[in-house]
C-alpha cells in the first residue's frame, strides 16, 4: 500500500472496553506489513525479545524482525489472540517464534522473560521494549496515585529492569531500543503520565548508551507519532479516535508497517555508530 493509499480521518467513531486492546475489534485494520514488507537478511542468525509484540508496533517490528532472519520472543500481557497472530507471521518467515504472556510490572516476569529468551535461543541480539499503557484524563485531579504508579511501573520500571537482566547476556554488537514518543518532546496534557514517562524513556537510553558503549551494546529510541494501534481506541474517547491523527503535517496517523525500517536499520550491524540516537517517526512532526 503507497503512502497516498494510507487511511486517513474522519474514521469510524469507536472504542474499545479494556486495554491494550485487541487489532480484530479495529476499522480499519491497521497494516503490519504482513502483505508487504520484503526482508534482506540484515539480522541473519540473531535472536530478539519484543515487548508488546502481539500487535501494533511490536507486531510490525517482530514480522520484520522475522524476514530480516531473526528469532523473535514476543511478551505481551494477556491478548493471546493476537499474539498468536504475530507468532504465525514469524513463523511462516522460518524463524522461531516464542510466546511470553504476563504483566511486565512484575519485577520477576521481567527477568522471566529474558530467562526464557536464553532458554530459547541460547542468545540474546536486539531487545526491543516496545510495551506501553496510556491513559488519557482530563485534569490532575483526574488521575489516582495507582493508575500514575501503573502507567511508570508499565513505561519505565519495566524498561530498566528487562534491559538490566538483558544487558547480562548480551554480547559486543548487541542493540537496544526503546520505543518513546513525540510526546517525550511535544507532551499532550491529556496525556500527562504516559508523555512524562515517554522523556524519562529518551533520557534513559542516552544515559545507556554512555554506560554501555565499552562493552559494545548499542541504545537507540525510536519516537512514533499517532499511529494506528489497538491502544487508540481502548484509551481514547470516540470523538478523539474519529480525528486521529489529522493534527500532524501528513493529516493522517502512521501504519505501524511504517516504522518496521526504523527498528531493523536500529537492529543492524550497519547501524555500528549509531547510539544514543533519537529516530522520529512523526508523519512530518518535528523533534528538534
Amino acid at each position: 500500500m503507497s503512502a497516498t493509499q494510507r487511511p486517513t480521518p474522519p474514521f469510524p467513531a469507536q472504542q474499545q472496553q479494556r486495554t491494550p486492546g485487541t487489532t480484530a475489534e479495529m476499522n480499519p485494520q491497521p497494516d503490519h506489513g504482513e502483505q508487504t514488507y520484503k526482508g534482506s537478511a540484515r539480522l541473519a542468525g540473531k535472536a530478539a525479545i519484543v515487548t508488546g509484540g502481539d500487535s501494533g508496533i511490536g507486531r510490525a517490528v517482530a514480522i520484520a524482525f522475522a524476514r530480516e532472519g531473526a528469532d523473535v520472543l514476543i511478551s505481551y500481557l494477556d491478548e493471546d489472540d493476537d499474539a498468536r497472530e504475530t507468532a504465525r507471521w514469524v513463523e511462516e518467515a522460518g524463524r522461531k517464534a516464542v510466546l511470553v504472556p504476563g504483566d511486565i510490572t512484575s519485577p520477576a516476569h521481567c527477568d522471566a522473560i529474558v530467562d526464557k529468551a536464553i532458554e530459547a535461543f541460547g542468545r540474546l541480539d536486539v531487545l526491543v521494549n516496545n510495551a506501553a499503557y496510556q491513559m488519557s484524563y482530563p485534569s490532575l485531579d483526574a488521575i489516582s496515585d495507582e493508575e500514575w504508579d501503573k502507567t511508570f511501573d508499565t513505561n519505565i520500571g519495566a524498561m530498566f529492569r528487562i534491559t538490566r537482566a538483558a544487558v547480562r547476556h548480551m554480547k559486543s554488537g548487541a542493540a537496544i531500543i526503546n520505543t518513546t514518543s513525540i510526546n517525550a518532546d511535544h507532551p499532550n496534557p491529556g496525556l500527562i503520565a504516559y508523555a512524562t514517562t515517554k522523556g524519562a524513556i529518551q533520557n534513559f537510553t542516552g544515559g545507556l548508551a554512555q554506560l554501555l558503549a565499552e562493552k559494545g551494546i548499542r541504545a537507540n529510541c525510536v519516537a512514533p507519532g499517532p499511529i494506528w494501534t489497538p491502544l487508540i481506541p481502548s484509551t481514547m474517547p470516540p470523538e478523539k479516535v474519529e480525528k486521529f491523527g489529522e493534527q500532524v503535517p501528513m493529516k493522517r496517523p502512521g501504519q505501524p508497517a511504517e516504522l518496521a525500517a526504523a527498528y531493523v536499520m536500529l537492529a543492524s550491524d550497519e547501524a555500528s555508530y549509531i547510539s544514543g540516537a533519537t529516530i522520529a517517526v512523526t508523519g512530518g512532526a518535528p523533534i528538534i
